[in-house]
C-alpha cells in the first residue's frame, strides 16, 4: 500500500511501516510516497530506496535481520 504521508508526530518522518497480520487482514507495508520522493534525485534511486523500505519492513514482520531477507540489502 502507497499512502503520500504518514499520520505521525515523530521527529523523523519514517519511509514505510508495516502492520502484521490480524484475523481480519493480513500483514501490510505501508510506504510513504512523499518522503521517498524528497530523499531521491531520480526513479532509480526511488526504485531502490523502496526496495530497501520493503525489505526492512518484510524482515521487521519476520522478526529477521534485512539481511536475512535480502543478502544484498546495505551493500547498494
Amino acid at each position: 500500500m502507497v499512502m503520500d504521508v504518514p499520520t505521525t508526530q515523530e521527529e523523523t518522518v519514517p519511509l514505510g511501516s508495516s502492520v502484521p497480520a490480524d484475523k481480519e487482514q493480513p500483514a501490510r507495508i505501508l510506504i510513504f510516497r512523499r518522503p521517498v520522493e524528497i530523499r531521491t534525485k531520480n526513479r532509480d534511486e526511488r526504485a531502490m530506496l523502496v526496495h530497501e523500505v520493503v525489505v526492512e519492513q518484510v524482515a521487521e514482520l519476520l522478526g529477521l535481520a534485512p539481511e536475512s531477507v535480502d543478502p544484498r540489502y546495505g551493500q547498494e
